[in-house]
């Protein structure tokens, strides 16, 4: 097995041509080896999208054990390397990815990128949560996830926000008061956003969902969380710190309270009395 992962490597290393290089790292990450990591996260910063797409499908599917690499890619200064990264977290949807997702699902400049975060968010793997952090944690996905859904200036930024409250909803308990919020998001997106697609997908999340409550519940995945102690005290201190940022930041002048103030100035004859 050493011997195949170092020719693997080796065959990326060496390879010479956009082509050669898109076909070492499928065949890397198709061995599906955890050896392969850092050369799968090193990829990432290439000027071969093809070759990027490759290597974020093999960290995928490798999952828990690319985290830690790809966490620590996030603070590198090779941007197309970073979004990559991102696009492999919201894919493996870790908990210790959530607030990279949730701030980049908001904030990136790259519509790509927040399109991916905002999938992410609604797919993250939810039963892994111990209970008393779950609530903090959904509470904050579905408020990245309805802001991205109303205010993203890309269709298909707002379009995978929908998708992405879907997967929340599906994965919140069935007495979760928080479900009829997701609800009323879709029904508000359904029938005001500009976009038909748009509104189009989140007819669509209303139908499945209902659907959904019609029939039996889908069997729970029972896997166990590989997290340990210090991961979820980690995840809870960031969380608990982004919450305090939010209040501090409202309180001293978050642009969306003076959201109508920006309205009336834009369109002063439409507010005029």
């Amino acid at each position: 097995m050493a011997d195949l992962l170092s020719d693997l490597i080796n065959a990326v290393d060496a390879a010479d041509s956009s082509s050669l290089l898109l076909e070492s790292v499928e065949d890397l990450a198709a061995a599906r080896l955890t050896g392969a990591i850092p050369t799968l996260i090193s990829v990432l910063g290439y000027n071969n999208p093809g070759a990027a797409v490759a290597a974020v499908e093999g960290l995928v599917q490798l999952g828990e054990p690319a985290i830690p690499a790809l966490l620590e890619q996030l603070d590198q200064h090779n941007y197309t390397a970073r979004s990559w990264a991102v696009r492999a977290l919201a894919g493996i949807g870790d908990p210790r990815g959530l607030m990279t997702l949730l701030g980049v699902a908001t904030a990136d400049f790259s519509a790509s990128v927040r399109r991916a975060a905002a999938r992410g968010l609604g797919a993250m793997k939810w039963h892994w949560f111990p209970d008393d952090l779950l609530e903090m944690a959904q509470e904050e996905a579905l408020e990245a996830l309805s802001f991205v859904a109303q205010y993203d200036e890309e269709w298909v930024v707002r379009y995978s926000a929908i998708v992405g409250l879907q997967s929340l909803h599906e994965a919140m308990p069935p007495e979760c008061d928080w479900r009829s919020q997701i609800q009323a998001q879709l029904e508000q997106t359904a029938a005001n956003d500009a976009v038909w697609a748009v509104r189009a997908r989140a007819c669509l999340a209303q139908q499945q969902l209902q659907d959904a409550t019609a029939t039996a519940a889908p069997q729970a995945d029972n896997q166990p969380s590989p997290l340990s102690e210090n991961d979820w005290q980690g995840i809870l201190t960031t969380l608990y710190n982004r919450k305090q940022h939010e209040r501090s930041v409202l309180a001293e002048g978050d642009p969306r309270r003076y959201r109508d103030l920006a309205l009336s100035i834009a369109h002063p004859q439409e507010t005029a009395t």
